[in-house]
């Protein structure tokens, strides 16, 4: 028993800054390994969500359950120390809650949030997880992944948060279209009640989208104008957090 579990160990020790992802049989001949063993291992993880797989790919890399663990992988991997000091100077620029969400599978997970004092504030918190197609944080990682995951998130009964979410297929579909022409994508009152939230997605060194970064505030504060005025900032905020990841060969999903 002890012996699987330092294999198992070991397997999950190859995925490296250097050498994020593997595929099976690649990482089968790199250790030496039995393939059926290793398959197993890694469905394992899998099912777990220790290892995830890339439906294009084949390949696998780190899930998020490792980040789930607790603080001290937080901590290890710095991620605070690196991407809040990016939030906090796009709240201090725009005024308004900067949030960073990671895509989690077919869901979307809230990693930080830096809010401002004495403002209305965004409710989403640290951890939460919500579905891709409601509100822009959210849909921004949606627009780009494949057909195929797009229809498992849109093509069900969808839930509406508030009387402004967009729940019908087609009008999501176009909604994505828009996002993937201009960039980012722009919510009012979707998830939240008298919110706006604007946001762009996070690609990581494959162009893959892995988050995305968002200005949320109160829509009464966000008049066209004010719309163009955050974009600046934002997209220097997602540059910088961009190279963070692809320099650190990060993974969250």
């Amino acid at each position: 028993m002890l012996k699987t579990l330092n294999l198992s160990i070991a397997v999950l020790k190859m995925f490296t800054k250097e050498k994020p992802s593997w595929g099976g049989r690649e990482l089968a001949t790199a250790m030496n390994m039995n393939h059926t063993n290793l398959y197993r291992i890694l469905e394992t993880f899998e099912n777990n969500g220790f290892i995830t797989k890339d439906p294009i790919t084949k390949k696998y890399s780190l899930g998020i359950a490792i980040w789930e663990i607790g603080m001290n992988m937080y901590d290890s991997l710095n991620i605070d120390q690196l991407c809040m000091p990016i939030l906090e100077k796009l709240k201090d620029t725009t005024g308004e809650t900067a949030v960073f969400t990671v895509l989690n599978g077919l869901e979307a997970l809230t990693l930080l949030k830096a809010e401002p004092v004495n403002k209305v504030k965004f409710s989403v918190s640290r951890g939460s997880r919500t579905p891709l197609y409601v509100g822009a944080s959210y849909r921004s990682m949606l627009a780009f992944l494949s057909e195929e995951q797009i229809s498992k998130v849109i093509d069900e009964p969808l839930i509406a948060y508030t009387n402004n979410t967009m729940t019908d297929a087609n009008e999501i579909q176009d909604e994505l279209e828009k996002i993937r022409e201009c960039g980012y994508a722009v919510s009012k009152s979707e998830y939240t009640a008298d919110v706006l939230a604007l946001a762009m997605p996070i690609f990581n060194s494959e162009e893959q989208v892995v988050a995305s970064v968002t200005v949320s505030g109160p829509t009464y504060r966000f008049t066209e104008q004010r719309i163009s005025e955050v974009l600046e900032p934002l997209t220097e905020a997602k540059n910088e957090i961009e190279d963070i990841i692809r320099r650190y060969h990060l993974n969250f999903n």
